[in-house]
């Protein structure tokens, strides 16, 4: 008797109720597609670089017809925010700044030259991409964050294997409309469906391993990766912190702030987490934060038109009012918003302020991954600068000062990857420019942004040639300098 795939009902954020359904695979289809993927790998790398940025130029134009359906996808996965609607041109520059960047970076990584220590011996490089990449996506910012590695992957000549997030499967179906339009690259390029079980199914059958979402399943990813020997890259989240010092401009700072840690819904993994007044000017900056905080509108009624979508994934809501409330317990206070509420099934939180709070509070110490603005006086900057060290993450952090040489002075002494000095939020400026490392819990492996980022899927060979004699073992004993050899 023939049996029924399992499916999985898919919640929509807008709405409260499933609309939608996936097929789970099982392990015996990601096997499969992983065997066909590796078989195909070996002509994808085989074109080159430039055969791979030709084949990806079409894909280009595949995704330009359909960049407004892209981005319509992602807003019904996500509750739809700002950049939800753009994610589909957000794409076409993922893969447009790949194709002026990649050929760079493998000219980058040639090498042709006699041996400086040993002068007859030529040293000639090779890199040879890993076959099968794995890639395992979040539900915040889904296509962005899947691309971010399956493009770089692909341009290095590796064969990608996408699982993405249960919870938003809807945006990646419309993205492979645009893969099979483009025989060569649907070829090397495809993506499986399902839970935690089939993300351990694709770790069982990749070479490498690229992962974004929590800590404790990060933990899980590194494991498995280790038992099996093969490299991990993991992104996994902040606790980012904002200094705000005396001198600073206090408009300016409470703009920057209210947008850095309640962009789409608080759910972006360098999104303000905690903020570090000097006590001085802590009471005026509140005061102009909760202002601004309360004229945020909400996209119940329109996605299109409100500033803060609904929690993408439900659970969400939970972990953040489990913060609100240890930190009311603990002697905080909410200055505006701090309550769900449930609109047309979707369920928002308001810009949500509080004061009072402590490092032995929940929302100061673990990801809230919400519209939380949690504020603390502080003394003098040394204590700013312990107080934003104090956390086992590391991913970025802000610093909002009276002048750039002030506030870069302080960035230089807080442990994050990326320190954005008199705004927040500015991660994209370095997206084509350079990498930065994780600290701390953020994350593990080679930075997944900036050109030197396609490293992650390439591995490094050296060709040695010999254009001299031969070294004999008879005459071992009068090997010298002159050879490179040891006496």
């Amino acid at each position: 008797m023939a049996t029924t795939a399992a499916t999985l009902a898919v919640r929509n954020p807008r709405t409260g109720s499933a609309d939608h359904t996936i097929t789970l695979a099982t392990a015996e289809e990601v096997a499969a597609k992983a065997a066909v993927l590796r078989e195909n790998q070996r002509g994808w790398e085989a074109m080159g670089v430039g055969g791979r940025c030709a084949v990806m130029a079409r894909w280009l134009g595949a995704v330009k017809a359909q960049a407004m359906a892209i981005g319509e996808a992602d807003a019904v996965d996500t509750g739809g925010c700002h950049t939800s609607y753009v994610q589909g041109f957000i794409t076409m520059g993922n893969i447009g700044g790949w194709l002026e960047d990649a050929p760079k970076a493998f000219a980058a990584l040639e090498w042709q030259s006699m041996s400086t220590s040993m002068p007859t011996v030529e040293v000639e490089s090779q890199v040879v991409a890993y076959p099968l990449v794995g890639v395992i996506s979040p539900w915040n910012a889904p296509l962005m964050l899947a691309l971010l590695d399956a493009v770089p992957a692909l341009f290095a000549g590796s064969a990608v294997l996408l699982k993405p997030s249960e919870v938003t499967p809807r945006v990646i179906e419309a993205l492979f409309e645009t893969v099979r339009q483009v025989p060569e690259l649907a070829a090397v390029f495809d993506y499986v469906t399902g839970a935690g079980d089939i993300g351990q199914a694709v770790i069982g059958q990749a070479d490498t391993i690229c992962f974004t979402g929590s800590v404790p399943t990060g933990r899980k990813v590194a494991v498995a990766c280790a038992e099996r020997l093969i490299p991990c890259n993991l992104e996994l989240g902040g606790k980012d912190p904002c200094i705000v010092t005396e001198s600073a401009d206090l408009d300016r700072a409470a703009t920057a702030v209210l947008r850095g840690a309640v962009y789409a819904t608080g759910q972006v993994c360098y999104s303000v987490e905690r903020v570090y007044v000097h006590a001085s000017v802590h009471d005026e900056f509140v005061a102009l934060l909760v202002d601004k905080a309360e004229k945020v509108r909400l996209n119940a009624d329109n996605p299109r038109a409100g500033l803060i979508g609904p929690f993408t994934f439900a659970p969400q809501a939970d972990i953040v009012m489990r913060h609100i409330a240890d930190a009311k317990a603990k002697g905080a206070t909410v200055l505006t918003g701090g309550e769900v509420e449930e609109l047309g099934g979707g369920l928002y939180l308001r810009p949500t302020v509080l004061t009072g709070v402590n490092h032995e509070m929940e929302i100061m110490q673990d990801e809230t991954f919400g519209p939380c603005i949690p504020v603390m006086a502080y003394g003098d900057v040394e204590e700013a600068i312990r107080l934003a060290n104090d956390t086992h993450f590391g991913l970025t952090a802000s610093v909002i000062a009276g002048t750039a040489e002030e506030a870069k002075a302080i960035g230089k002494r807080i442990n994050a990857g990326g320190i954005f000095l008199n705004d927040t939020f500015l991660t994209f400026a370095k997206m084509r420019t350079f990498g930065s490392d994780s600290f701390g819990w953020s994350g593990y492996g080679s930075p997944r942004i900036g050109p030197e980022s396609i490293r992650r899927f390439l591995r490094r060979k050296s060709l040695l040639t010999q254009t001299g004699p031969v070294a004999d073992i008879q005459d071992d004993h009068h090997l010298g300098p002159k050879t490179g050899a040891p006496k």
